[in-house]
């Protein structure tokens, strides 16, 4: 079974966590032990596993992912996103994280995020637990 989440992007670019609430659906998935899985279908998103303690971790990110790939550039895509599309293929849009107990198993400091590039928008992570 696949579940989904729905995310809401308040800016253009942000870095959103989803950890717990990955959390809550394997916990409401009864299943104890396995892999969650997790893939986002958008070709202007991502995900990725980062620090999560310190908010300036996520601002860093963004603002280098910004600087070395412009919102304007010589891009010849006609939406005028491209950015987004690129800062999409860099990061990747899936992940997978093991969790025993129901409850994932990551880091002490990591935590999971959804990736915004070309936002606001309504998005959502596909999540797929074995």
């Amino acid at each position: 079974m696949i579940k989904t989440l729905s995310i809401k992007s308040k800016t253009r670019t942000e870095l959103i966590d989803i950890t717990e609430d990955i959390n809550r659906i394997i916990k409401e998935s009864g299943i104890k032990s396995g892999v969650c899985y997790l893939y986002v279908p958008h070709t202007t998103a991502a995900i990725t596993i980062n620090e999560g303690a310190d908010f300036s971790v996520r601002r860093d990110i963004m603002a280098t992912l910004n600087k070395l790939i412009p919102a304007s550039g010589d891009y010849q895509h006609l939406e005028g996103n491209s950015d987004a599309h690129i800062k999409s293929s860099l990061i990747g849009v899936s992940a997978f994280v093991f969790f025993e107990d129901s409850k994932l198993i990551v880091g002490t400091w990591q935590s999971i995020f959804f990736c915004e590039f070309d936002g606001p928008r309504s998005r959502k992570v596909l999540i797929k637990i074995v």
